[in-house]
């Protein structure tokens, strides 16, 4: 697998895990006991976390890059 293809492999699974990893842990103001300001929607998240998501993302794209290379590698292999 040439580096091009690994880095696109990469950035489609990071993307694919992302639609995982953004449901994690949400919680709206309703569930928070914060109450909701005019103009606020009730379903909007209180704390989205954005940072911690996006590292959890990457982490798990990444065990799912490192198994997809070993199995593309041992598929060549054989």
């Amino acid at each position: 697998m040439s580096v091009f293809s690994a880095i696109a492999i990469y950035f489609i699974i990071w993307w694919l895990c992302l639609f995982l990893v953004l449901p994690w842990g949400v919680r709206n103001s309703h569930e928070a006991g914060v109450g909701v300001g005019a103009g606020h929607d009730a379903g909007a998240p209180v704390d989205p976390m954005l940072v911690r998501r996006i590292l959890a993302n990457t982490i798990l794209a990444l065990i799912v890059f490192v198994c997809v290379y070993v199995i593309w590698g041992w598929l060549a292999a054989a």
